[in-house]
């Protein structure tokens, strides 16, 4: 049987740092991240692939923000669906055309994808996840009033809008994404891990502003497809201990039981490495078999166990 690998694109490999994020660029930084993804392609592999949408969907609110009074501005949710679009087509076009390059005959689908979460989720209550532009504390008590948000201080004088982040209950349209992936066709879905979405007091779909963790999206996606094989594309090459200190130390591999033990010694932040090691923990309980943290620039490597951090189970 082929190895299945469920593959999660860090906001980087679309937008990079210092960028003013144009499409064009955007379009580049797609195309040069997907020859290395290649290298799943070569090896055989059936593939789903997600991303993250932070920097997109950002925009997206900006936009908004200097349009509101000649535009209606739409609800974040939409944004996150808008995004999964304009994204899915980046990738899928840029993908495909480096299938044709490599003569590849496999197809490349994007799937807008609904992502249930729960309504008794604590973020939602108090949200805390920071999006779009950064405000002076009159202006965004301007914007709250206005557009009945709640705003924080991320840093000293710089307010910015917050909303819930609640966990993924369960993705939606499983069977429909385990069916084309199985038969070979490479998937985009679940893209900035998902659109939020619940059941209303009429058990009918309804629409959450709101972010969904999408490194956890991603872990449960890959227990639906039936990945073996998990890989978290981010901006570093691998995990450290003592991160940015000047003993700082590289994982090459760990197992759960000691990722949990390090996060109890506080070597992953909540905000930004921890998350990805919670969801690579969730995917090996459920039938997983390896989960690897690296860049883009090492993927090729990564496959064959030579960079990057493997997490494996005890």
């Amino acid at each position: 049987m082929k190895k299945t690998a469920i593959i999660a694109l860090g906001g980087n490999a679309l937008s990079q740092k210092g960028q003013a994020g144009t499409i064009y660029e955007q379009f580049a930084n797609t195309r040069q991240s997907l020859e290395e993804i290649m290298e799943f392609v070569k090896q055989d592999y059936n593939l789903c692939l997600t991303h993250g949408n932070g920097p997109q969907v950002g925009d997206e609110l900006l936009r908004m923000d200097l349009t509101y009074d000649v535009v209606p501005p739409l609800p974040l949710g939409v944004c996150v669906a808008g995004t999964q679009g304009t994204i899915g087509y980046m990738i899928q076009q840029s993908f495909q055309n480096a299938l044709r390059a490599g003569k590849v005959d496999r197809e490349v689908v994007t799937l807008v994808t609904q992502v249930m979460v729960n309504t008794d989720d604590p973020s939602i209550a108090n949200p805390a996840k920071y999006v779009g532009k950064r405000y002076s504390e009159s202006e965004a008590q301007i914007m709250a009033e206005q557009f009945s948000w709640t705003v924080k201080e991320q840093e000293k004088g710089q307010w910015r809008r917050v909303v819930p982040s609640p966990d993924p209950d369960f993705v939606m349209h499983g069977i429909s994404i385990r069916t084309l992936v199985e038969a070979g066709t490479v998937v985009l879905a679940a893209g900035g891990g998902g659109i939020p979405v619940y059941n209303n007091e009429d058990h009918k779909l309804d629409g959450l502003d709101a972010v969904i963790d999408k490194d956890l999206t991603a872990a449960k996606l890959g227990r639906v497809i039936r990945a073996q094989e998990y890989y978290i594309i981010t901006d570093v090459e691998q995990v450290y201990l003592n991160y940015g200190e000047t003993d700082q130390e590289p994982i090459h591999i760990m197992t759960n039981e000691e990722a949990n033990q390090y996060q109890e010694e506080g070597h992953f932040q909540k905000g930004s490495m921890w998350p990805k090691i919670r969801s690579a923990i969730y995917f090996l309980k459920h039938h997983g078999e390896k989960a690897i943290i690296t860049n883009i620039q090492n993927v090729r490597k990564a496959i064959n166990g030579e960079a990057g951090t493997t997490i494996v189970n005890a």
